[in-house]
């Protein structure tokens, strides 16, 4: 027997208001009743009725002042979706993407200590690429993506002796600094010739719900096309990923000050 058809979805009204309700707070802050009930369309009776419910779940708090906010079991749902998504299956079309886009290979990487630790990848269609590897740390003073880690992780300047990889390596921790300060003041990284001689990357800090570090996206490739140009190229797609992925992530951008 053939199942029968589904029937089309129907929106419960009351479940709708609330949400509306929910929404409102979440862009206004701590909102009264009657501002609440001027935002979302919705008479003033209701709204108290929705807020009663919602704050008896813990949805939304009422403040000293008698006005609304958002509740902290709404964080608790967050982190319970955020602690089940793979970083891996959600970056996963936006490093296809990047590679689509720029030509060259994509990578995915997480935080580990001073270094940055490459997690996923996808290669450049191109005969001669820059050769990524699973579990392959960036350094974290001669890559992007390390520069990228210093930046954004917390975790303060590299220990000990800064190791010259080539003569473009930044060794020196003052001159470093201040690179980094750089990274943080445009929001992204770039290294030249800094690892290798003939190998160029930029890449781009991928946050979380809590705005922490969650991940790193970049594009490598040879010197020879990731030039000035090549990389003011891949500039924007980059940062689009970065975007996506951090949206996906929960991250919200906060309002303008």
């Amino acid at each position: 027997m053939a199942p029968a058809p589904r029937q089309a979805a129907r929106r419960v009204a009351a479940v709708s208001r609330a949400l509306a309700v929910m929404d409102a707070l979440a862009a206004g802050g701590e909102l009264g009743t009657n501002e609440l009930a001027r935002r979302t369309g919705v008479n003033a009776s209701t709204v108290s009725r929705l807020l009663a419910t919602l704050a008896a779940g813990g949805y939304v708090d009422q403040s000293a002042s008698g006005r609304y906010r958002l509740g902290i079991r709404l964080v608790q749902l967050g982190n319970a979706v955020v602690d089940r998504l793979d970083l891996r299956e959600l970056a996963r079309p936006e490093l296809e993407a990047l590679v689509g886009a720029v030509g060259e290979t994509a990578t995915l990487s997480v935080a580990g200590g001073y270094e940055a630790v490459t997690v996923d990848f996808v290669r450049s269609p191109s005969s001669v690429q820059g050769v990524a590897q699973l579990g392959r740390p960036s350094v974290a003073h001669a890559t992007a993506t390390g520069k990228v880690l210093l930046a954004y992780a917390g975790v303060g300047m590299p220990p000990g002796t800064l190791r010259r990889y080539t003569s473009r390596t930044i060794a020196d921790p003052r001159a470093l600094a201040r690179e980094i300060e750089r990274v943080r003041a445009r929001g992204w990284a770039d290294a030249v010739g800094e690892r290798e001689d003939d190998l160029a990357g930029i890449a781009a800090p991928v946050r979380g719900s809590r705005r922490e570090l969650a991940a790193i996206l970049g594009v490598q490739g040879p010197t020879a096309r990731l030039d000035v140009k090549g990389r003011a190229a891949a500039l924007e797609p980059l940062l689009r990923a970065a975007a996506a992925l951090s949206a996906r992530l929960g991250y919200v951008e906060p309002a303008p000050s």
